[in-house]
């Protein structure tokens, strides 16, 4: 934050039109009060930066206005102009809380340089706030990240020793079980805490920005260039980038982002000059990127480059125990933030709860909470505020699993043929399977191939060369 407005106030008219030529003719918004009451009167309609006050003026005193600037505008800054060279006058003005004095008659330049000083601790006092902020979403992501259960307990642990080091760290898991929020963490209690924290989702930007985006670029570097831009990893100089859904980086760029972690060094698209960046990378996959390597879509180098601290996010039925924990704390969220009355699950709710499969995990969860919070009319939640949890998929004692039921199809289906005679019958099960699953799955996402992909637990492209293979009709109603 640096200073843009400035108000002057002084019951001499010629002071007045000096500061305010000058203060003008250097690119700052002026505004001129004839005295006290009149100054108070803009503090109280207007937004200023820095307050510059004759000691004496009629009505409300230089002094006194300063009082009253520091109870009802502490973060506007006060220079006090005094005809008086005392020491009284400068121990007093100090004293009430003016960030600097200045004896008239002045030199222009001995005010520039109170200026600019009182600039450059604007930008330490952002700096403080930015710093204050970070400080506290960090004890805050210590009550965000919420579990009590074995496999979360083994996450703290690596997380707790990965932290402090400066090591690349690769997070896997399903989609919605909290990845950005360890890779916060990691960062938020690293000895980079107070330096950038930027999160890129690979999958989200298309493949011809994506590089732009990383590396920046030179104006006139392609069409629409009018500038030069900074990437990611300039921006995050000093701290940590996460680079979520890693497993959709187009290869061609694997390749620099396996020099970046190489040679600490980047270069904008269409420059020639090397910057050196210093960042610590953190990355995130919901695929399974060793059979990405194997299929030749994933750099095997780049894979060992990233994997050199792995974190395994455990999936939401992993860990149905942080359920009631995740529950309560949603609910006091929403409760604390937006005002919603408090709600309480009743016994039946929660094993509901924990008895779902929860494929979209926490997010899916806390979606659902949110859900019947804002909509039920009761203070208890009752099965009947989750109406989108289907049946089938919360599971009772009499249920049949899939599993089961899929093995008693095989075995009826089976016994009417002579599988002796078969020499390909792993391939066309699982060929017969994959045709309903797929159309099961896009019917679910309406076509949406990021997020079928991502349910599915496979890669992009490989979706798409199964559709393509088993002849799928993505334009059907």
């Amino acid at each position: 934050m640096s200073i843009h407005r400035i108000l002057v106030a002084d019951d001499e008219e010629s002071i007045r039109w000096v500061l305010s030529k000058a203060l003008s003719k250097q690119g700052y918004a002026v505004e001129l009060a004839v005295d006290g009451s009149e100054a108070l009167d803009l503090i109280h309609k207007k937004s200023f930066d820095l307050a510059v006050l004759d000691i004496k003026m009629p009505g409300i005193s230089g002094l006194d206005l300063l009082s009253r600037i520091q109870e009802e505008c502490p973060g506007l800054l006060v220079v006090i102009m005094t005809a008086e060279s005392t020491m009284k006058n400068a121990v007093e003005a100090m004293k009430r809380g003016a960030y600097d004095y200045i004896t008239k008659p002045f030199d222009l330049d001995a005010l520039d340089a109170i200026i600019l000083k009182a600039n450059k601790a604007t930008d330490v006092s952002a700096e403080v706030q930015r710093l204050k902020h970070e400080l506290k979403e960090h004890y805050q992501l210590d009550r965000t990240i919420i579990g009590k259960s074995r496999p979360m307990q083994e996450v703290y642990k690596v997380l707790g020793k990965v932290a402090p080091s400066d090591v690349t760290v690769l997070i896997t898991g399903e989609s919605g079980t909290g990845k950005e929020l360890v890779a916060r963490a990691i960062h938020f209690n690293s000895p980079r805490l107070g330096k950038p924290f930027l999160a890129l989702n690979c999958a989200a930007i298309p493949r011809e920005l994506l590089e732009s985006e990383l590396f920046g670029f030179e104006k006139g570097a392609f069409t629409g260039a009018t500038e030069r831009k900074s990437g990611k990893f300039e921006q995050a100089d000093g701290g940590t980038l996460f680079l979520d859904e890693i497993g959709d980086m187009p290869l061609e760029l694997q390749v620099k982002l396996l020099r970046v972690l190489q040679e600490r060094e980047i270069t904008r698209t269409g420059g020639s000059t090397t910057i050196p960046v210093d960042v610590r990378i953190v990355a995130a996959t919901n695929q399974d990127l060793k059979e990405q390597v194997k299929a030749k879509e994933f750099r095997e180098d780049l894979y060992y480059r990233l994997n050199v601290v792995p974190i395994s996010l455990p999936s939401l039925r992993e860990r149905t125990d942080d359920i009631p924990l995740l529950v309560e704390f949603f609910l006091e969220r929403l409760h604390n933030e937006q005002g919603v009355s408090a709600r309480v699950c009743t016994a039946d709710t929660m094993s509901l709860l924990q008895k779902h499969t929860w494929p979209g995990n926490v997010r899916e969860l806390e979606n659902a909470i949110q859900r019947a919070a804002l909509l039920s009319p009761n203070q208890l939640l009752t099965p009947e505020d989750f109406p989108v949890l289907e049946p089938e998929s919360a599971g009772t004692d009499n249920d049949e699993s899939l599993e089961s039921l899929i093995a008693h199809k095989l075995h009826s289906s089976l016994s009417q043929m002579n599988v002796q005679e078969l020499d390909n019958l792993y391939e066309m099960v699982l060929h017969q399977m994959e045709r309903p699953l797929i159309n099961i799955v896009m019917d679910k996402t309406r076509g949406n191939q990021v997020r079928a992909a991502e349910i599915l637990g496979i890669n992009r492209n490989t979706l798409r060369k199964k559709i393509q293979i088993l002849g799928i009709d993505l334009k059907k109603e």
